[in-house]
């Protein structure tokens, strides 16, 4: 199959209905709009958000305050549990990288943050973004150590 041999399917496009062009078309007259009333002219219906006439319903929301839910300035972090390191053997360094390469991190190009569930059993030599407290107690007991690296 080439690009050129490419189709849509039988069926799938019409062309469009040319309204109010003559009663003969059997859409002419008012082209399908009905009589009189604020859709039937032109340009004419009701906002997007019109609840005719009622308190439109953003309005019944909350105020959002500053830019909205979430900040913009806001860091995500690719989260890493204790009990996904498993794997890794005993005084070995984990690094993003290394990380990367065991298939443990889903975010592309995230910071890594390393969350405390789960327990670790190895001494693991650990570098990341941002620790939690209890995963660097669990850490630090099992005898590994943590290396904090700065954001960029």
């Amino acid at each position: 199959m080439q690009l050129h041999d490419l189709k849509p399917n039988e069926g799938s496009k019409r062309n469009r209905k040319r309204v109010g062009r003559g009663m003969a078309s059997g859409s002419g007259k008012t082209a399908g709009r009905g009589t009189k009333g604020q859709n039937s002219r032109t340009s004419g219906g009701v906002r997007p958000y019109h609840s005719g006439g009622n308190l439109p319903f953003f309005r019944k929301l909350p105020f959002l305050r500053g830019e909205g839910f979430t900040p913009r300035n806001r860091v995500r972090y690719a989260e890493v549990n204790l009990d996904s390191l498993t794997g890794f053997e005993a005084g070995s360094e984990v690094n993003p990288e290394t990380l990367k390469a065991a298939g443990l991190l889903k975010g592309k190009g995230l910071p890594i943050k390393i969350m405390g569930r789960g327990d670790i059993k190895v001494a693991l030599k650990i570098k990341a973004h941002k620790v939690t407290d209890g995963a660097r107690q669990k850490i630090e007991e099992a005898g590994g150590s943590i290396e904090t690296i700065e954001l960029a």
